[in-house]
């Protein structure tokens, strides 16, 4: 194998052609889950794709409820289009290797929208907190434009941190292993096979776990503690009910993307008490499933989107 090496601050630094993913060379049964990812990626697909497509085509649903709603389908699309299809191309073709600069797009593009999957998760929070607790000054306080500003802002955050992040990668010397285990280019195991220092990247790696995955936590936290202060404020139990009841769904998604999130990457990151198979398996499960359920738990539970939903398919089964 041939490798490429370039000059930087009077240091060589070796670049490999590119990695081998090794993530599910050990794992049984490995074809019973891909099959069960290809599953995943057709549903992830199939729901997020009908989500955006009425929203986007029924002018009565352009507020900044489903501008946030439309956010996150995106997001969950493209998401799990950057992982899947490699991972069926190693299962199918059993050609692991991917070229270096293959390998820094598929980082970026994963750790970007992981990182605005969570600012679209406070997004939506921060949608219930005005509606449920400044229900008189809705209208006023969260407005398309105002909607559209702070979905833009994460947008230009997130890509940015991630993109700055991707990188310093290219400051790394990789002369000895290129097997990386994982079921992508993951950055933590691929910055710990260089030779020379990355302590830069391991800073930048845990300081960007801590902002993208605390600080929109955190913002979720606290709103649904200011929610649940003014529902139980409520004279009414009717009133009480049916303001939790918009609340369950996005809860649901807050806790299937952040608790295997933290567990993985933030212990794996401190600790690394994870075993590397089981690591594997659980960041996988733990970035695929959550694109899938979104459309499924939040999205088409919308009485607004479900009336719309269920119209486009009769409209589909009834045309010629």
């Amino acid at each position: 194998m041939s490798y490429l090496r370039t000059v930087l601050n009077n240091s060589v630094i070796i670049h490999p052609p590119g990695f081998y993913i090794i993530g599910f060379e050990t794992f049984p049964f490995i074809s019973v889950y891909f099959i069960f990812l290809a599953f995943v990626y057709v549903v992830t697909l199939l729901f997020n794709s009908l989500v955006i497509y009425v929203i986007v085509f029924n002018r009565c649903l352009h507020t900044p409820k489903f501008l946030a709603v439309v956010n996150l389908a995106v997001i969950d699309v493209i998401l799990n289009s950057c992982t899947i299809p490699s991972m069926m191309k190693i299962f199918l073709v059993k050609d692991n290797f991917i070229p270096f600069n293959l390998c820094l797009v598929q980082m970026f593009v994963y750790y970007a929208f992981g990182t605005l999957e969570s600012y679209a998760l406070a997004i939506l929070a921060y949608d219930r907190l005005i509606a449920i607790c400044f229900p008189l000054r809705q209208n006023s306080i969260n407005t398309m434009r105002s909607m559209s500003c702070i979905v833009g802002l994460t947008w230009c955050f997130s890509l940015g941190i991630i993109a700055f992040a991707t990188v310093i990668m290219t400051r790394l010397s990789f002369c000895n292993s290129v097997r990386v285990f994982s079921y992508f280019c993951d950055y933590a195991p691929v910055f710990r096979l260089a030779c020379n220092d990355y302590t830069l990247q391991w800073s930048v790696a845990s300081t960007s776990s801590i902002v993208n995955l605390m600080a929109p936590f955190t913002f979720i936290f606290l709103s649904y503690v200011s929610i649940l202060v003014t529902v139980f404020r409520m004279k009414s139990v009717s009133s009480r009910m049916k303001a939790l009841t918009t609340c369950i769904e996005h809860l649901v998604l807050v806790g299937v993307f952040y608790i295997p999130t933290f567990s993985i990457f933030l212990v794996g990151l401190y600790v690394r008490s994870i075993e590397p198979d089981q690591r594997v398996l659980s960041l996988s499960l733990a970035s695929c499933l959550p694109p899938c359920i979104n459309p499924i738990v939040y999205s088409l539970k919308t009485k607004e989107i479900k009336i719309r939903a269920l119209a486009l398919v009769q409209r589909m089964k009834t045309s010629p």
